[in-house]
């Protein structure tokens, strides 16, 4: 067992939900960077995918429905040392959080996005999300979604973020090969991974994403935006891999006036309460 096993929790995701796997993949890439539990700060929403962080020993953070993302943004700016991962579903993270998603990458902080991406909404019992496939029929898109689907990578691409990536549940070894380097990347980094939903998404399955993804070629410049959109953008089999990178911008931490001349995070700075006591004094003598 490792350190960020979480010993003796029970599990409440269906058995053989995709989630499980990201668990491990996830666990095993911070495991093979020998960070510690107490270094590592896990920032969630609500939803299936935003239970992975109790099944975790480490810092947690869980919040509103779709606000990881700005949570996990004041925490980095707090503390710039903190590994830093906001993790949640599709639904959280590009419905509710959509807005925070576009805004986080222009901020560009140095934190990991994770997104379970199942296309549809697990914890509420299968309503299409965002990320939903036109045509795919649920208890409340009864004759099928005909609202065109979220493209989350094309997305990121477009609006400038640093680092963009794609897996797959099943495919164990890229997906924590992928953490581990969104992980390892300086600036806000996307991991969204296909998410079979074994109880509410019956077309999504392992053996349909098998059936209909393939591995990004060695031969793709991860350095060119505009090839990594032409993959983005290709619909009749989905591309996994790192679609882009951008190494050199400064992290959203970085531009902060409070880290230019001192690098240590807020909390172990000294307290100088004496221009908070003159401010107190001066609106005391104003009234």
């Amino acid at each position: 067992m490792g350190q960020f096993d979480a010993i003796g929790k029970e599990i409440s995701w269906c058995p053989g939900c995709g989630n499980f796997p990201i668990l491990n993949a996830l666990k095993s890439a911070l495991e093979g960077r020998e960070l510690k539990p107490r270094d590592v700060v896990l920032v969630s929403g609500i939803g299936q995918a935003a239970k992975l962080p109790h099944y975790m020993i480490a810092n947690v953070f869980n919040g509103l429905h779709g606000r990881s993302l700005p949570v996990a943004t004041g925490i980095k700016a707090a503390n710039p040392g903190l590994t830093v991962i906001a993790v949640s579903g599709d639904g959280c993270m590009y419905g509710e959080g959509g807005n925070h998603f576009l805004h986080a990458i222009r901020r560009n902080p140095d934190i990991t996005m994770i997104v379970n991406n199942n296309m549809v909404y697990g914890l509420t019992k299968g309503q299409a999300s965002p990320t939903s496939p036109l045509g795919l029929k649920t208890p409340i898109q009864i004759e099928g979604v005909t609202e065109i689907p979220f493209n989350p990578v094309a997305i990121a691409i477009a609006a400038g973020a640093s680092f963009v990536a794609r897996s797959f549940a099943g495919d164990a070894d890229r997906t924590r090969k992928l953490i581990d380097m969104a992980i390892g990347h300086k600036g806000f980094a996307l991991v969204d991974i296909f998410q079979p939903c074994v109880s509410f998404n019956k077309v999504n399955t392992y053996q349909w994403f098998k059936d209909n993804t393939y591995a990004i070629e060695d031969s793709h410049d991860a350095g060119d935006p505009m090839a990594a959109m032409a993959l983005a953008l290709r619909e009749d089999r989905l591309p996994l891999g790192l679609f882009y990178r951008r190494e050199g911008r400064s992290s959203f931490e970085e531009t902060l006036p409070a880290f230019r001349r001192d690098k240590r995070p807020l909390y172990d700075r000294p307290m100088d309460l004496s221009r908070l006591r003159k401010l107190i004094d001066k609106k005391r003598t104003a009234r």
